[in-house]
């Protein structure tokens, strides 16, 4: 993601305090498009059988994999797979899928999306995650504002975005949704 890369050109994993959010690449997609027990061995993680998550699903993971299909060193302004940190001795949890729908554009706007599995829901954990993508987005350079759309009937995903600090920004583009947006950073 912009200047925060490692060696490798792969943006390095967000932590929380719970969380390690990995920034998916091609492999994992591939591994992803084949079977979750393809991708559960490549992110060493446990992959819950209710997987790919609400909206993150098949033309989702298609989407991201075009679009790092065309431009690979983008990795990081697309999908992100969210991992439960393990107890000592347990291995890792995919929790959830949360991310961007591409760079910014020339007003400095990135959108996020995000979703968890059932069997997490309800613990805070797409809060932390939207935190985490959230801040780690307005620390790059060329990004202003991050946005998120959501229904006007998802109770659970308004409270995420209101509790992350989004404020409600007038209706989205499709309709029965509702446009969030951050404040604007300080360029």
């Amino acid at each position: 993601m912009g200047n925060l890369t490692t060696e490798t050109g792969l943006p390095p994993p967000v932590r929380t305090d719970r969380i390690d959010l990995i920034a998916t690449t091609l492999d994992h997609l591939e591994a992803e498009l084949v079977s979750t027990k393809a991708l559960g061995v490549l992110l060493e993680a446990t992959v819950p059988e209710s997987w790919p998550p609400g909206e993150y699903d098949r033309s989702a993971i298609e989407f991201f994999h075009a679009r790092l299909t065309e431009n690979p060193g983008a990795a990081g302004w697309y999908g992100w797979y969210a991992l439960l940190r393990p107890a000592r001795g347990e291995i890792a949890s995919l929790i959830g899928g949360a991310g961007f729908l591409g760079p910014p554009g020339p007003d400095g706007i990135v959108e996020i999306g995000y979703s968890i599995a059932p069997e997490f829901q309800v613990r805070a954990f797409a809060t932390e995650i939207v935190q985490a993508l959230t801040a780690h987005a307005l620390e790059i350079a060329g990004v202003l504002r991050v946005i998120a759309h959501t229904s006007s009937t998802n109770a659970a995903s308004i409270r995420v975005l209101e509790r992350c600090g989004f404020e409600r920004a007038g209706q989205g583009g499709e309709p029965g949704t509702i446009r969030f947006e951050t404040a604007l950073r300080c360029a």
